[in-house]
């Protein structure tokens, strides 16, 4: 199914009227409102090709039907997200799962459809059909180097993949760990997924990055080999300057201060990108600003603060993915919310009056401190991110126009009520 330009324009011509008298009103109060909207039409989060199918937890997985069997319906479902809110104009491949069988046909595919390709992700988490060695008791950790060996021609092959399809960086997320105590030796394990990481490295392009993940806990649950920021920066730093920490928003212990993470991580210039969902137990993988909004502003403060500090640009010098699990909602509606939270979310950082916040903070000020932030956090700024919907020629109610569209039903025609997508 595609959307085309005109279905948009009908549904944009209904609202616009409300949207122009919504905006206008806003612009009054905020003299620069429409730098706000340049930088919203530019930003861009990346969507995985993982999340276009039904997730799950480990007792159930309830599908939705029109799931995408391929890795070329998969683009086109992306490609819809992206005809509908024109800033979900990256995919990001999970190898195994989506290997690409034509590299040029993918390419033109994606291209076709307004997308590039971001980070790609590799997988020693799970054992494969006809793999060699399993990775039960870790990968990049194994006490056996055969193993090891196994899972570092993996994430060679995987930017290999990336090479061809115009990536240029990888993520490596370990479930390397152990669930007991005296299971593994600490030292050891840490000494052979740094070696392992290094070996990896050396394989990177030039124009490379590669992002080191980290989570607290799961699949293990008394030890994670990269457990967390400080881990991961320790790989990062000993690794070199093409390597960055990422941070993935449910991969903490609760009350985590991740805001704090980041400002620590930028000033470092160790903070390689994100991976957006929320939590409110652990790694919940729900749909990004529905739990905690607050929170999810207070980091895009930091990140502009950061970013700003050492002259980055908002739209390229971070990665910016969602990886969030959709076990009870349609998939794309879900990702639709997500991207809309996380635009919300950075405009309201944008809305912050620096100058305001230093004097109070050098004043040591609290309370003004804290008006400073929550005046921005409580404007509405969904006028802005619609504004900047409709410049860039997508819907301004995107669910609405899903919805209207019939877009899952459509999709459950293509495809059928049973499709399974490949990697869930």
């Amino acid at each position: 199914m595609n959307i085309d330009k005109n279905q948009i324009a009908e549904h944009n011509q209904r609202l616009e009227t409300v949207q122009q008298r919504r905006f206008e009103r806003l612009v009054e109060d905020l003299p620069h409102a429409v730098d706000i909207v340049n930088k919203l039409v530019d930003f861009q989060v990346a969507i995985p090709s993982w999340a276009l199918g039904t997730g799950g937890t480990r007792f159930g997985r309830f599908s939705g039907g029109g799931e995408p069997r391929n890795l070329e319906e998969k683009i086109a479902d992306i490609g819809l997200l992206h005809a509908l809110n024109r800033s979900s104009g990256a995919i990001s491949l999970h190898i195994p799962w989506d290997i690409p069988a034509d590299y040029e046909a993918i390419r033109t595919l994606a291209s076709q459809h307004g997308l590039t390709f971001d980070a790609m992700n590799s997988n020693t988490f799970q054992d494969q059909p006809g793999q060699t060695h399993s990775y039960k008791f870790g990968s990049m950790q194994h006490v056996d180097r055969a193993v090891r060996k196994q899972a570092i021609d993996h994430n060679i092959e995987v930017i290999k993949h990336g090479i061809e399809l115009g990536s240029k960086s990888l993520t490596v997320w370990l479930a390397d760990g152990s669930s007991f105590p005296g299971q593994l030796n600490f030292r050891r394990a840490f000494q052979n997924t740094l070696e392992s990481l290094q070996e990896v490295y050396s394989a990177l392009p030039a124009d490379w990055k590669i992002f080191v993940e980290y989570k607290a806990f799961e699949p293990n649950f008394y030890s994670t080999t990269v457990g967390d920021w400080g881990q991961s920066l320790l790989y990062a730093s000993k690794l070199g300057d093409k390597a960055y920490t990422l941070v993935d928003l449910g991969h903490h212990l609760p009350n985590a201060n991740i805001e704090q993470i980041v400002a620590l991580l930028l000033m470092e210039g160790k903070l390689g990108g994100f991976h957006f969902n929320d939590s409110k137990y652990g790694d919940d993988d729900l749909t990004t600003g529905s739990i905690k909004p607050y929170q999810l502003f207070l980091i895009f403060s930091e990140l502009v603060e950061g970013m700003d500090a050492r002259g980055m640009d908002h739209t390229k010098d971070l990665g910016w993915m969602i990886d969030a699990s959709h076990n009870l909602k349609d998939p794309l509606e879900d990702l639709i919310q997500s991207v809309e939270a996380i635009l919300i979310a950075y405009a309201q950082a944008l809305l912050i009056d620096r100058p305001a916040l230093r004097e109070a903070q050098a004043a040591n000020d609290v309370t003004r401190a804290q008006e400073v932030l929550q005046l921005a956090f409580r404007t509405d700024v969904r006028p802005l991110v619609a504004e900047a919907r409709l410049r860039a020629g997508a819907a301004l109610d995107p669910i609405e126009l899903y919805r209207a569209l019939n877009v899952r039903g459509e999709l459950v025609k293509e495809r059928g009520a049973k499709t399974v997508a490949t990697g869930l």
